[in-house]
């Protein structure tokens, strides 16, 4: 009998490995529509969206190296800031 540990892998881990490589899209930040709110870094499964500041108002900065292009940023923008754009 396998055990299912043996076959999955432990949470988080994408700022361990480098996954943006097999990403087919990523978010693209509109700053001029960006309100700043912060939901898109709350709401990153694998946390690759850090808030800076950006003509002193808080903007996201997604660290494509980790971004899986789940598109959740993009969807959960209250202003639509975020477009997915196909990433190849």
């Amino acid at each position: 009998m396998i055990s299912m540990k043996k076959l999955t892998i432990k949470s988080n881990t994408s700022l361990v490995n480098k996954t943006g490589a097999w990403r087919t899209h990523k978010p693209i930040t509109d700053n001029v529509k960006c309100i700043g709110c912060s939901l898109c870094a709350k709401l990153c499964p694998e946390n690759c969206i850090e808030m800076k500041p950006i003509e002193n108002k808080p903007k996201p900065l997604t660290d494509y190296d980790y971004c899986k292009g789940c598109g959740l940023c993009a969807h959960e923008c209250p202003v639509k800031a975020i477009a997915m754009k196909e990433d190849y």
